[in-house]
């Protein structure tokens, strides 16, 4: 707890809002999407996607193969609780699903479902199609019901993201926009960023979850915006979100969302 608030008090140290943007670009994506106050109509959807979970008793078993959990001791715990503690804000998601309808996203990939809140921000927008990886069988059973219960367009695969990686249609794929909010370690991290450039093209984004988690996390989030394919970088303290426009300069932005 005292390394998040020592990091998030430097973030507000060195962060920006949209005064002194210099790039049109960036400029554009904070005033007219980060910034954006108009109702949207998949906010509904998502508020109630995720109020059905924070009503939810049911206990479950989390098969975790990550960083593990600041907030559960133990791997049995209730889905209102990871829905309340682990899963997505609200605020968080209407940002996630106004990025989708900013940079017109059709392809979408997220490693790490859930209980799917980000998987509802982001296929509520119908023309997004979205393939999303846990591998929880528990918390994707939980996400699968949800995502018939309000009939969205998501492919769940239920496997280790290693597993998905190898599959041949999978390494044939690129994506608009990809969520990675899953194994919450450096070496990992780095890993599915090295991956994931096979799966990008220059108006791609790449949106790693929890970059100020864990020394670990920010370490990697420093080597993630160091590589030469990284032109563009954002730190909203809760995300690193990486671009590789060519057309616009280099740099790396601090802002307040």
């Amino acid at each position: 707890m005292l390394f998040e608030i020592r990091s998030y008090l430097n973030f507000l140290k060195n962060s920006q809002n949209q005064h002194g943007l210099h790039s049109p670009f960036m400029y554009d994506l904070v005033t007219k999407c980060f910034y954006d106050r108009s109702d949207h109509s998949g906010y509904e959807l998502i508020k109630t996607y995720r109020n059905d979970l924070l009503r939810n008793k049911d206990l479950i078993e989390i098969k975790d193969f990550g960083a593990g959990s600041k907030v559960f001791k133990s791997n049995k715990r209730p889905v209102f609780a990871i829905a309340k503690n682990a899963g997505m804000t609200l605020h968080r998601a209407k940002l996630l699903h106004r990025l989708v309808n900013y940079l017109k996203v059709e392809n979408a990939l997220e490693l790490g479902t859930s209980l799917g809140i980000a998987s509802a921000a982001i296929s509520a927008n119908p023309a997004t199609q979205l393939t999303t990886i846990e591998g929880c069988p528990a918390t994707a059973e939980i996400a699968q019901r949800q995502f018939e219960k309000y009939q969205l367009k998501v492919d769940l695969k239920i496997a280790d993201f290693k597993t998905v990686f190898h599959e041949t249609p999978f390494q044939q794929q690129k994506f608009d926009l990809i969520f990675i909010d899953g194994n919450h370690q450096q070496e990992a991290t780095i890993q599915y960023f090295e991956t994931l450039l096979n799966h990008i093209h220059e108006d791609s984004v790449l949106i790693f979850d929890d970059i100020h988690w864990s020394v670990g996390m920010e370490n990697a989030w420093a080597q993630i915006k160091q590589h030469p394919a990284s032109l563009q970088t954002i730190d909203t303290f809760k995300w690193g979100m990486v671009f590789f426009r060519k057309q616009q300069a280099q740099q790396d932005f601090v802002i307040r969302v």
